[in-house]
């Protein structure tokens, strides 16, 4: 008889004592040029993360030139009086860097993430792009066809075009908020490189701009580098442009974006709300994620576990833009798709969810989950130098306190549930609510109608 092996097993791993965390408080100051700066020493973070915020927001396009603002961010990458295009991508390689742009309301983002060893040479090749872009003809034509190329599929997207009718929905006309961040075929089809050429020079330079840097700074003369690199950037000291308000117009009706035959209508479901600097915000999050965070939310347990319409559905708010005096605004919106058939019946369920929470309230358990959810994960989300600079730059661009996040947390873990409640029934009440709907309006039209939930026009698909 064969004697069977004895197996030794390690000792399993026990969990250390829990130590108190705080998001990261960075440092401040500014360069002789005028460049703000921010400076985070994270031990361990050998990829250093680098955010450039310009004060080159999307409402000082110049008409009929949507989109110019997404063709400079693009354009900064694509060469500068030292290197080609294609020899900056080079030089970026050869750094092991990673340079994104993106042009939103608040102003144009430059994002760097570089091994450490490889900062100042990665910090030169960004501070040339800002100091001197090429905006070569060839290239911002280039980049003007990939967007035009771009726009129909962004048109075909369900997602996409329920965001874009939403915009036109809620803000007025004369407002930026009301059209696509990035352009039109229209608008973008008019931008040359001298349209590129002339938003910058109107719109970039260090005195409007902030740096913020992230990531394990031990050995490194940061002062010094950054004199050597984005301290050669000069510019006039024009001051930051006026923020104007944000107005919408959230009386409840419904929009259907016909799409003839779609199986699935995307619904997206927003009004106007207040932004960060409102006391009511920290309640606002913890309610709006009770309401539709996650997959243990009201929503979900409604529309997606109990009547299977839907594979998920979820609230959100999202800063649209702040200003220097605290006033500002943010998009509250549901969004989610059911199946055709189920349209009308999915809507009078998420109308009754909502009622249902004016009426009976949240309860603490679904409040503890949310507060574990957003507070208890927070060290996990900021591992990375990349996820603290974004949050820093966040705050930058909102005119928010550098200890804002951190004092975030703490409020959030002290709302209560009474207090969330409140923050959530008004922040979707059911009569303020602007309904977009991407689907087939020959099936849906007459469900949505019976609903009675604000006047239904019908929109053609582009």
């Amino acid at each position: 008889m064969t004697e069977l092996a004895t197996m030794n097993f390690h000792p399993q791993p026990q969990a250390g004592e829990a130590r108190p965390w705080a998001f990261p408080a960075p440092t401040r100051g500014t360069l002789d040029n005028g460049l703000t700066v921010l400076r985070c020493h994270r031990p361990g973070q050998q990829v250093v993360a680098v955010e450039v915020l310009l004060g080159a927001p999307l409402d000082a396009e110049p008409a009929g030139l949507d989109g110019v603002a997404t063709i400079m961010a693009r354009a900064f990458s694509e060469g500068t009086d030292k290197h080609s295009a294609e020899e900056f991508a080079a030089e970026l390689e050869r750094c092991g860097a990673t340079l994104d742009s993106h042009a939103d309301h608040p102003g144009v983002r430059l994002s760097l993430e570089v091994p450490v060893s490889r900062l100042p040479k990665a910090l030169g090749l960004l501070a040339d792009a800002l100091r001197a872009p090429a905006f070569a003809d060839s290239e911002v034509e280039r980049l003007v066809r990939n967007r035009l190329d771009e726009i129909p599929h962004e048109l075909a997207n369900p997602a996409r075009r329920a965001a874009k009718e939403l915009s036109k929905e809620l803000f007025p006309a004369s407002s930026r908020m009301s059209r696509p961040r990035q352009g039109t075929e229209d608008t973008v089809a008019k931008i040359d490189s001298a349209a590129v050429r002339a938003f910058y020079d109107r719109h970039v330079r260090p005195a409007t701009a902030t740096a913020v840097v992230v990531g394990d700074l031990t050995g490194v003369d940061l002062d010094a580098l950054l004199g050597d690199t984005l301290g050669g950037w000069t510019g006039s000291p024009a001051q930051p442009r006026p923020v104007p308000p944000v107005t919408g117009d959230d009386t409840g009706r419904v929009v259907i974006v016909d799409r003839p035959g779609a199986v699935q209508t995307q619904l997206l479901i927003g009004r106007v709300g207040p932004d960060r600097h409102d006391r009511v915000w920290p309640a606002q999050v913890l309610g709006t994620y009770c309401l539709g965070g996650t997959l243990t939310s009201r929503l979900d347990r409604v529309l997606r576990e109990e009547k299977g319409y839907t594979y998920g559905v979820r609230a959100f708010g999202q800063v649209l833009r702040s200003a220097p005096d605290g006033s500002g605004a943010s998009l509250l919106a549901i969004s989610g798709s059911v199946d055709t058939p189920n349209t009308g019946p999915a809507l009078q369920d998420l109308w009754t969810v909502l009622r249902t929470l004016a009426g009976e309230g949240l309860t603490d358990a679904e409040r503890d989950v949310a507060v574990q959810n957003l507070v208890g994960v927070a060290p996990l989300k900021y591992e990375t130098a990349a996820a603290v600079a974004g949050t820093l730059a966040d705050q930058v661009e909102q005119h928010l306190p550098d200890d804002y996040q951190a004092t975030l947390y703490q409020q959030l873990a002290a709302t209560g549930t009474v207090e969330a409640t409140a923050a959530a029934v008004s922040a979707f009440p059911v009569d303020r609510l602007v309904t977009v709907l991407v689907g087939d309006a020959a099936q849906i039209k007459a469900p949505v109608e019976a609903l009675g939930i604000g006047e239904v026009t019908v929109v053609a698909a582009e």
